[in-house]
């Protein structure tokens, strides 16, 4: 079986990588076929089936977009209290090993908990991912998925002029035009930031350039950004009311 997601008209196929090692409990599925399931299930809106899949799982913290995956699922759900202890569970004791990748799951954890009407422990979150991220652009000034973190927890901190700068960042650390298949990542966290800074008509141009395009996402296992996931990301809930994101988020050709 060939999973692949709609994306503008256009198919996307997914894969799960990374996640053919141990877990603390549970079994992921470990065909390639089954964990695009997953991903499709996400990429589709299908989020019963998703849920349905990720739920007996309980990855550990190095398979960070296996977990990133669930959290994101609890997210779209709009239900991610019960995630948050997980999160806590982990991050209480961090593997120095897994370098920044324990910041941008404290990135996670702050949405999850924004989310979930924790205002107050989100922004504590955040400031503590970002501190941990900042250590780490010291030594990786050229890491595009460690901009695309940094830009989207200084959103959540309120800081729209770093936002805005750190996408700026990543996209000229690595264009589309140089990476065909990576490069759509940093146009998503451009469109995420500017959507969430009052910044519409830069987040839908970036939408309908990233929506036109095969590609990957920036957030969690890789799922592509599609119509479907528009309508369920929180992220885009400012955009909901213009008809431009509705256009885009509307099923079938546009």
């Amino acid at each position: 079986m060939i999973a692949a997601a709609q994306r503008g008209g256009r198919l996307v196929h997914c894969s799960w990588t990374r996640l053919d090692v141990g877990y603390d409990s549970g079994c992921l599925p470990s065909t390639p076929e089954s964990r695009a399931i997953i991903n499709f299930a996400q990429a589709e809106g299908d989020l019963p089936r998703a849920a349905a899949l990720l739920a007996p799982l309980r990855p550990a913290a190095d398979l960070n977009q296996a977990l990133e995956t669930q959290v994101y699922q609890a997210i779209l759900e709009r239900r991610p209290a019960p995630i948050i202890p997980r999160l806590k569970e982990i991050l209480a004791n961090p593997d120095p090993a897994l370098g920044y990748f324990n910041g941008e799951l404290r990135f996670w954890l702050g949405w999850a908990q924004e989310v979930a009407g924790e205002h107050a422990a989100a922004e504590e979150t955040w400031r503590q991912a970002r501190s941990e991220l900042e250590s780490f652009l010291k030594e990786q000034p050229e890491n595009y998925a460690l901009i695309g973190d940094l830009a989207l927890t200084n959103v959540g901190l309120g800081d729209k002029v770093t936002a805005l700068g750190l996408s700026e960042r990543a996209m000229a650390v690595n264009p589309v035009e140089k990476d065909a298949a990576d490069g759509s990542r940093p146009i998503e966290i451009l469109a995420r930031v500017a959507a969430q800074m009052a910044e519409p008509d830069r987040a839908i141009a970036a939408l309908q350039k990233l929506l036109s395009m095969p590609g990957g996402s920036a957030l969690a296992e890789n799922v592509p950004l599609t119509p479907a996931l528009l309508r369920l990301d929180p992220m885009f809930d400012p955009l909901r009311n213009d008809p431009r994101f509705q256009k885009l988020a509307s099923p079938g050709p546009k």
